[in-house]
């Protein structure tokens, strides 16, 4: 009886571990961002006084602020549907590219949150990819 079995065994209980801690990993980082993005969107879209002044400050107009938000509250939704989480993961990243240039450029205030967000989001699309992909050839057909 050899050792080589035993060996092939031990590596695949490790991969499927890795496998594991990774798809945990990506689903703590997919609800820290829902968590995150439904409570930035209802503030917009209810009108929150912050955000309000905030988009004032922006200059282009309030109806932006109506956008922003749904577009935050529908990428919360999308990144906890298993099909759609690496894209919406992708759409939230567009949306701190694009927060991460006003509060440097227009806003003058520290993007360090929306540069965290960025990073979390550019993680779980990166770890979602698969199924983005799979989602993408599904609509070639």
């Amino acid at each position: 009886m050899n050792g080589t079995g035993t060996s092939r065994q031990t590596h695949e209980v490790h991969a499927a571990g890795r496998g594991r801690a990774l798809t945990i990993a990506l689903w703590v980082f997919q609800v820290i961002l829902a968590l995150q993005f439904v409570m930035a969107g209802f503030a917009k879209l209810f009108g929150d006084p912050a955000m309000v002044e905030m988009f004032a400050n922006i200059g282009i107009g309030q109806w932006f602020r109506y956008v922003v938000g749904a577009l935050e509250v529908a990428g919360a939704v999308g990144v906890l549907v298993p099909r759609l989480s690496g894209l919406a993961a992708l759409g939230l990243v567009c949306l701190m590219i694009g927060a991460t240039l006003t509060n440097l450029f227009i806003l003058g205030v520290s993007p360090l949150l929306t540069i965290g967000l960025l990073v979390v989001g550019a993680l779980v699309a990166w770890g979602r990819w698969p199924q983005t992909r799979s989602l993408f050839a599904g609509l070639g057909r």
